[in-house]
């Protein structure tokens, strides 16, 4: 056929996964009989996208009833449809088609943006001081270079370089970073960030951790006395235990008195202090009876279900002087 042309300008295409794509072919000159198809991929692994005779849902011609113009629109890109697309032009020969002109293919990439990053922490609450690991996935991203910065609150912290792995999907990559911490008391107020910047992002995505949810803080844990003793027979004496600078919030609180435990006890509410951590008071009314002299009151604390924390005072009575 004299003349005949085949043009397929586009080298490469790039789309994000769910948007649509155009694909240009057009032809001139005399053209013999024969269909014209596109094809993904070259020689025997090649699979049909378009034909004129086939069913192609998400395939739809930019100009419908043209002759020359075989240009086609692709909805809705999958990672998978990425690859090469041939314009093919065959010719009508005994015993079926034959490869007649063909495209100089257009490699098409589809982008898949990563998904909203999620923080993990330890499975279990530890104390300041202590270094905890932290880590960040997101998944389902095209190309693999991404970018992923920790921050505490405003600060930039170092991690070690994203483990990148193969996604489920062909085309598409996961992504894994760990940080370690070492939190300190004033932390309960604290969050860590994940952010992730990828090719198809214009700002990036956020995965947040409140590092309260890791960090324990225990009380400190003081007995006083009103008024200090010793103190005369029959007085009342008010055995205060101070609980201090804890978090979580979840304490009980238990009197003894010579190892024994006391039923009589009024708690103040917990109160929250502006660094996030929390407080109370227990108080216990004691009658100075001559028996009770050398008696020792014990406040014990436990609390998040650790071991308790105590601290006790002795009650001295001064005897009447024996007549």
């Amino acid at each position: 056929a004299p003349g005949f042309q085949l043009r397929q300008p586009e080298d490469k295409v790039s789309v994000t996964a769910g948007g649509t794509f155009i694909l240009n072919c057009t032809i001139s000159g005399e053209s013999p009989p024969g269909p014209l198809k596109w094809l993904k991929g070259k020689d025997s692994g090649n699979v049909t996208v378009y034909d004129q005779t086939g069913y192609f849902p998400r395939v739809t011609r930019v100009v419908s009833e043209s002759n020359t113009d075989f240009t086609i629109r692709i909805r809705d890109a999958q990672p998978e449809d990425s690859g090469t697309y041939y314009c093919v032009k065959f010719r009508k020969v005994l015993g079926g088609d034959e490869v007649f002109q063909r495209g100089g293919g257009t490699e098409v990439s589809v982008q898949a943006k990563p998904s909203t990053p999620v923080v993990s922490g330890p499975g279990r609450r530890v104390g300041p001081g202590q270094p905890l690991p932290f880590t960040c996935t997101s998944g389902g991203f095209f190309p693999k270079d991404i970018n992923v910065k920790w921050l505490k609150d405003k600060a930039q912290i170092a991690a070690q370089p994203p483990q990148i792995t193969p996604g489920q999907m062909k085309f598409s990559f996961n992504m894994s970073s760990t940080v370690t911490v070492t939190l300190q008391e004033g932390d309960v107020r604290s969050q860590l960030i994940c952010e992730v910047q990828h090719p198809t992002l214009t700002y990036p995505l956020d995965g947040t951790y409140p590092l309260s949810r890791a960090l324990r803080v225990s009380p400190r844990v003081h007995v006083a006395l009103d008024p200090s003793s010793p103190v005369k027979v029959n007085q009342t004496v008010n055995f205060t235990c101070h609980v201090k600078g804890f978090y979580p919030r979840d304490v009980t609180i238990t009197w003894l008195e010579n190892g024994t435990e006391l039923k009589l006890a009024n708690v103040s509410r917990v109160v929250e202090t502006p660094q996030g951590l929390f407080e109370l008071w227990s108080l216990v009314e004691v009658q100075a009876t001559e028996e009770k002299n050398g008696s020792v009151f014990t406040c014990r604390v436990v609390h998040d279900a650790q071991d308790p924390v105590t601290s006790m005072a002795t009650l001295q009575v001064v005897l009447p002087a024996k007549e």
